[in-house]
This record gives C-alpha cells, sequence and structure tokens, in this order.
C-alpha cells in the first residue's frame, strides 16, 4: 500500500472517529431509522420527522457526553478527547439541536410533544439512570424505539393496516436496538458484564439480533426489509471487538447502515 492510499485511509478513518464521537453518526442512524420504519408502516417518509429524530438524538447525546466527560474518559477516551477538544462548538451545536427538535416538535403536533417529553427527560436524567446497568439497556431501546417507529406512528395517518404492520415494525427493531445497547454498553462494564463477564451479555446481543432477523423475516412481506437492520448488526457482532471505536463506529453504525439498506428495498 503506497503512501497515498495509507494517506486517504487514515483520513477515512478520522472521519468516520469525528462522525461518532460527534454524535453525528448516531443522528443519522436515528433519521435513517425513522425513515425506514415509516415506509416499512407504509407511511410517506417525512423529512421533518427525520430532522426531529435526528436533531433531538444529537442533542442528548452530546448533552450527555459534554456532562459526563470526566466519567466517559476511562471508557471512551477517543471520544472524550474530541468532545474536550472541541468543547465550544459541540456546545452550540448542541444547543442548536435542541431549538430546532423542540421547534420541530411543537410544530409536529401535541401528541408528538406527549410522546417525546418522556423520551427527553430520560435522555436528561440520562446520567443518572445510566448508573442502573441492568436496566439501561432497555430504557435506551424503548426510548428510540419510541422515536424512530412512534415518530412516523404519529405524524402519519395509522390505518388499521399499517396499525398492524407497526406493531412488526416496532417489535422488531425495540429487539435490534436493545442488541445494539447491550453491545454498546460492554467497554461501561455494566450490570451483567460486571457479574458473568462480558461472554453473556455479547451472546445475549448476538441472541436478540439474531432474534429480529427471524422476526422480520417472519413478517408481513412489507416489513421484511427491515430485517436486514438487525441482520447488519448481527454481522457487526460476529466479529465484535471490545474496543472503542469498533463499538462507537461499527456496532452504532450498523443500525444507519441497515436502515440505508432497508430503503433500498421498502
Amino acid at each position: 500500500m503506497g503512501d497515498g492510499e495509507k494517506g486517504r485511509e487514515g483520513a477515512i478513518v478520522r472521519g468516520l472517529d469525528a462522525l461518532a464521537a460527534s454524535s453525528v453518526w448516531v443522528a443519522f442512524a436515528a433519521a435513517a431509522l425513522c425513515t425506514a420504519a415509516a415506509e416499512a408502516m407504509g407511511l410517506p417518509p417525512s423529512r421533518e420527522l427525520a430532522a426531529l429524530a435526528a436533531s433531538g438524538t444529537f442533542a442528548i447525546y452530546n448533552l450527555d457526553h459534554l456532562r459526563d466527560l470526566e466519567r466517559d474518559r476511562g471508557t471512551s477516551p477517543r471520544r472524550s478527547a474530541f468532545v474536550a477538544t472541541h468543547r465550544r462548538t459541540l456546545v452550540g451545536l448542541t444547543a442548536l439541536a435542541g431549538v430546532l427538535a423542540a421547534a420541530l416538535a411543537l410544530r409536529c403536533g401535541p401528541s408528538v410533544v406527549v410522546l417525546l417529553a418522556p423520551v427527553a427527560g430520560a435522555g436528561l436524567l440520562h446520567r443518572r439512570l445510566k448508573r442502573f446497568g441492568f436496566w439501561k439497556p432497555f430504557y435506551i431501546a424503548a426510548a428510540w424505539t419510541a422515536v424512530v417507529v412512534g415518530l412516523p406512528a404519529l405524524g402519519g395517518a395509522l390505518g388499521a393496516q399499517a396499525s398492524a404492520a407497526g406493531g412488526w415494525v416496532a417489535g422488531l427493531l425495540f429487539l435490534t436496538l436493545l442488541a445494539n445497547a447491550i453491545a454498546s454498553n460492554l467497554r461501561d462494564d455494566e450490570a451483567v458484564a460486571s457479574r458473568w463477564g462480558p461472554a453473556v451479555p455479547l451472546r445475549l446481543a448476538r441472541s436478540g439480533a439474531g432474534l429480529a432477523v427471524v422476526g422480520g423475516l417472519l413478517a408481513p412481506e412489507a416489513v421484511r426489509p427491515l430485517a436486514l437492520v438487525p441482520a447488519i448488526l448481527l454481522l457487526a457482532l460476529v466479529f465484535f471487538r471490545a474496543d472503542e471505536r469498533y463499538g462507537l463506529v461499527v456496532v452504532d453504525g450498523a443500525l444507519g447502515i441497515g436502515a440505508v439498506a432497508a430503503l433500498a428495498f421498502l
């Protein structure tokens, strides 16, 4: 490999690191999943709802990283160094994203505000709630499901057919997001890992993703492409490495990449 190729490869890795550390990566995943869920439920995709999902996710995640910077240095040193270096910029972007998310939620109506209020509350209390390691993956998966499935369901006229599909979509994505949260928390020495070691939660994460794949294949035809989301996550978990870059870029990135792949067939 020549110096030029090595330089380009290094630039790509640094770019992915920056996207992950700045929470742009998870914000993109939220927008892509929201759009894919709408398509799977037979609802028109909405740029406004995708922007709401992305901006809210960006604001909540960066707020947590900024507030818990010192604690995160032990588990996510690369991200913490990025946050510390770009603190002022991230504070400004986080405030802007928060204002945008609030404006979009109000524009979307009272039902969306009611849906997102507890999600925002959990996000703001995450610094305290994440001390309860065993429950952490469950409330994270529930909050994500509420956003990426609940937003399009409320934003579109959800009829009986779409409502039936919505149950499949919610169940499939909840299992996928739960598997992602379990695997992402291995570096944090969460409750299951601290008691039984990393092998047990990793096995649980792989099982959850595998079950979601099976569920997706058994789902109504319109929903089946969503099985690509847990399938790509499962692939990432098969080759799982408990290092920061793999967790932030590959494991979290599997959600957004899987959603984009699913959209190609929806």
